[in-house]
């Protein structure tokens, strides 16, 4: 037999007694029963993130805050922001404000919350201290909860007995039976006293979560907890309860750290007449170690990736796949393509790894899919503020960035792709022992042919031309030195720009041509001009180079 219990139009509570008297709390009263929340198709969707203002915003809260955004977004309903900051000694305004800048810079943009307003406010736990307080005397009133005067030595003592008895650490109820005129000695003493939550020695209570399936917890492993404290604080379980149910929240997304914290939630909704919203807890995000992501781990905070130079849609497509697909082999999705897409259904219950190279990969992708004009500008800025270059924009700077997008995952990679553009460590390459081969195939007598082809201003005049010249005045050395392919690529290679490796040949050596012509590169950044670098080849000991002598450093490292 069941009884329903009214509740607001979208939502209500099935309780399945399991004996005769009437469902209701009285002091010495306890009941046996369980639980189940459902929740009526029609509703309105209304979501929370409720962040603690205690530090930096954790990649895992990003991701959390991102599936509740997802799922409000894709239901067509709010996501809401609530700043819980009842942790009054760590609770910092900065770390608020910091927390608010990286969901924004997320692009995770919040209906209701601070900043924003709207019609269930105010939105900081710290500023609904009152209503708390209602809520409690209400319980108080209907004996749901019951004054504690114990105080911490007496409940020390408790938590002994327990481990001595191999119990839970459970509260005794020592004060759950007293009567009233005890009650009444102790607040005329002034004695400090918490509130207690009547927790029923029997039964069960069961939530069908979204992600886990059904989950079930005695009664009788829990004991009756507080839910005000003796300075008159709320506690957390408490606050967050009243919260959700006074902002109309429909579902509870949230880390499935917080699934024991459920019990005791689900407990006050029932005793406050509160409809329950249905919960769906995400699984953590492991480290490569399978432990839980931390610090000792490296960057773990949003903030910090943001300062490594990733990219906020990048951030945004990874913490999505971290639990969560499509079921397709598709990892690249936009935030639109994410809302439409994503389903709460298809969230995994198992721990999701975070892998920091495939997140760099993943913004590499997303680098390369700006369109080119705000990619040029992006790492132009970039150039120009690092001191690389006197120029954010113009013709160099687009011709560098088409050159050397391809290898630059993060936009603070672009600084390391034309500093080796720039550079000439032609020696340490001649002396070391991938450049051994190419030094010991004639290459001093190359070096000879390519200075004269300087020197008579065929070179410089074929760069003139641009890429066309370049492939014809290469084809012709190639023809006069009898070479082709590797053995004529690989000394020009060495030659012009000092590295074994790098992107395309012709299109660096035009791009070195022009640097040293428009004088957009700044005196510090360490560049080698083509007129300087043939003076260098013309100082080469070549005798020296062609003795067999240990390398001074490995050309991979140079190249690279």
């Amino acid at each position: 037999m069941a009884a329903l219990v009214a509740g607001t139009p979208w939502m209500r509570i099935r309780v399945i007694p399991e004996f005769a008297p009437p469902f209701i709390f009285r002091r010495h009263f306890r009941l046996n029963f369980s639980v189940r929340a459902s929740i009526d198709s029609d509703a309105p969707v209304r979501v929370r993130f409720a962040p603690s203002p205690t530090g930096n915003l954790h990649v895992g809260g990003a991701r959390t805050a991102l599936f509740n955004y997802l799922f409000a977004r894709s239901k067509g309903g709010k996501f809401v922001l609530r700043i819980e900051d009842t942790d009054l000694e760590r609770s910092t305004r900065e770390s608020e404000e910091a927390v608010l800048r990286d969901l924004a810079w997320l692009g995770l943009d919040w209906d209701e919350g601070p900043g924003v307003g709207g019609d269930y406010g105010p939105y900081r736990q710290s500023e609904r201290n009152a209503m708390y307080k209602q809520y409690a005397e209400k319980l108080l009133e209907s004996g749901h909860v019951y004054r504690c005067f114990c105080s911490n030595e007496e409940l020390e003592k408790m938590k002994e007995i327990a481990e001595l008895k191999k119990l839970p650490p459970v509260y005794s109820g020592k004060w759950a039976t007293a009567a009233d005129g005890e009650v009444e000695e102790e607040l005329a003493k002034g004695t400090p006293y918490t509130y207690r939550f009547r927790v029923p020695k029997e039964g069960s209570l069961k939530i069908n979560d979204l992600i886990r399936g059904e989950v079930s917890w005695k009664l009788d492993t829990l004991g009756d907890f507080v839910i005000m404290r003796s300075n008159g604080q709320p506690v957390y379980n408490f606050c967050v309860t009243v919260d959700d149910a006074t902002m109309a929240i429909s579902h509870v997304i949230r880390a499935e750290e917080h699934l024991p914290n459920t019990l005791r939630q689900a407990l006050i909704y029932k005793a406050l007449g509160f409809p329950m919203p249905s919960f769906a807890h995400v699984s953590l995000i492991l480290a490569p170690d399978r432990s839980k992501l931390s610090k000792r781990h490296g960057a773990t905070s949003v903030g910090q990736y943001r300062d490594m130079g990733y990219l906020p849609q990048a951030m945004v497509n990874y913490l999505a796949l971290l639990g969560w697909g499509d079921g397709t082999e598709n990892e690249f999705f936009t935030i639109d393509q994410l809302v439409e897409k994503f389903s709460i259904g298809r969230v995994n219950k198992s721990g999701a790894v975070f892998d920091s190279t495939k997140l760099r990969w993943m913004n590499g992708q997303h680098l390369r899919a700006i369109p080119f004009e705000e990619l040029s500008q992006l790492i132009g800025e970039r150039w120009k503020s690092t001191g690389l270059l006197t120029e954010s924009e113009g013709p160099f700077v687009d011709d560098a960035v088409q050159l050397l997008k391809d290898g630059i995952d993060l936009v603070t990679d672009s600084d390391t792709a034309l500093s080796n553009l720039l550079s000439y460590p032609v020696h340490a390459t001649l002396t070391s022992p991938e450049g051994r081969p190419i030094v010991e195939d004639k290459l001093s007598e190359f070096s000879a042919h390519l200075l004269a082809a300087y020197d008579s201003g065929e070179l410089f005049g074929a760069l003139e031309e641009g890429l066309a010249g370049w492939q014809k005045w290469v084809k012709g050395f190639g023809k006069t030195l009898k070479r082709k392919g590797k053995s004529l690529f690989m000394p020009l290679r060495v030659l012009l720009t000092g590295k074994l490796h790098g992107p395309d040949m012709g299109s660096s050596v035009i791009l070195i041509y022009k640097a040293g012509n428009h004088g957009i590169v700044s005196p510090q950044a360490g560049f080698v001009t083509l007129k300087e670098r043939f003076g260098i080849l013309r100082q080469l000991d070549w005798e020296a180079l062609n003795q067999d002598h240990p390398a001074l450093e490995s050309a991979a490292t140079i190249s690279n």
